[in-house]
This record gives C-alpha cells, structure tokens and sequence, in this order.
C-alpha cells in the first residue's frame, strides 16, 4: 500500500466552496483502479489548510492509472483552482508496524 499526502491551502473565503466540490470529486477517485480509500481532514490552527491522504495499492495507480486518465482531468476541474500554493503530492510507505 501507497499512501499518498498532500497539504492543501485554499484561498481564503473558498472553504465551504471547496469541500462541496471536494464530496463531488472524491467519488471521481474512489472510482480509479488500485484506490483504497481516502480522507480530508481540516487543519484547527490554520483556516483553510486541509491534508489530503490517499491510499492506492501501488503506487503506478496514482501517478500513472489516475494522474493520466479521463477522471484526473475532471478532479482538476473541480479542485484545482482553490489552491494558493498548488501543494506538493508525496508518497510514503509504511515502516511500522509492518
């Protein structure tokens, strides 16, 4: 299992925007080959900070099955213009427990 992780800042005043549209985008996700599951959590210090975290099975049905498939360009639609920065996506692999 791959888990992939990525700080999101949305603009300010864009939150409740964004996570509607992020319930819209998640089903395009949950859809994709290799998905496992996912979460979006909320940052309590810092007002629209979110942590994205994915889990694939490996991690090709990220960076290949979904980041150039169809359904990546649909998430970008709905997600991408939220973003100041555009975050930075990392994969990990756990080393325990194993």
């Amino acid at each position: 299992m791959i888990l992939e992780a990525a700080m999101l800042q949305v603009r300010e005043g864009m939150e409740q925007k964004f996570e509607q549209a992020f319930i819209d985008a998640s089903r395009i996700i949950a859809s994709m080959e290799g998905y496992i599951d996912h979460e979006l959590q909320s940052c309590l210090e810092a007002k629209g900070k979110y942590l994205l975290l994915v889990r694939w099975k490996e991690l090709e049905d990220h960076t290949i099955g979904f980041r150039q498939s169809a359904e990546y360009e649909q998430w970008k639609k709905l997600l991408h213009h939220f973003y100041d920065p555009f975050p930075t996506v990392e994969h990990f692999t756990k080393v325990y427990p194993r």
